[in-house]
């Protein structure tokens, strides 16, 4: 399965992102960019890619663990940048931007001693994509308009282990699939 795993904004966080994604596509040269879904938008805390159907239990039994170990945190979706000379846009996160990193690296950890392969460890970069492109594109003028982009807070109270199905039809635009496996209440114990 291919698998990760995330932090999923609630509806009315996705809702103020679409709003501002929607002012974003009205820019010139918006059709450049391949816009994710609103059913993809999640902050991916670990990537797992294709783990084998006998590492699941394990895996989930740490990721069990890791929610169990980490209290409820703040954020809002706030900015936004750019990877790869604008191949990947995004908006960022505020608030308790730690809590949230310290619980990506509590998910890579439970992978890893789980035995999920996993590639070099990389500092955590909070980011919620909302374009992609195949091709270096000019997104300034979208990070400039994230940039003054704030949503309202709300309380992460869960760990949530995804699968996604990849695209398989060819057809233009066709968007990848998000399945929740697991979710884990965040516990708040030491």
């Amino acid at each position: 399965m291919r698998l990760f795993a995330a932090v999923l904004p609630p509806e009315r966080v996705i809702h103020e992102l679409a709003a501002e994604v929607a002012r974003l596509k009205r820019l010139p040269g918006a059709d450049r960019l391949r816009w994710t879904g609103q059913p993809g938008w999640h902050f991916t805390l670990a990537f797992y890619g294709e783990a084998a159907d006998d590492l699941v239990p394990d895996l989930s039994d740490r990721l069990a663990r890791a929610a169990h170990r980490t209290a409820p945190f703040t954020l809002a979706l706030s900015g936004g940048g750019q990877f790869g000379h604008g191949k990947a846009l995004w908006t960022g996160a505020s608030g308790e931007v730690e809590a949230l990193r310290l619980l990506a690296d509590r998910a890579e950890s439970a992978a890893r001693k789980a035995g999920v392969p996993m590639g070099e460890h990389r500092r955590y970069k909070a980011h919620l994509t909302v374009a992609r492109s195949r091709d270096s594109v000019d997104v300034r003028p979208y990070v400039e308009v994230l940039r003054a982009f704030g949503g309202r807070p709300w309380t992460v109270d869960e760990l949530v282990l995804v699968r996604s199905h990849l695209p398989r039809s060819g057809v233009a635009g066709e968007q990848p699939r998000y399945e929740a496996v697991a979710r884990w209440e965040l516990g708040g114990v030491g």
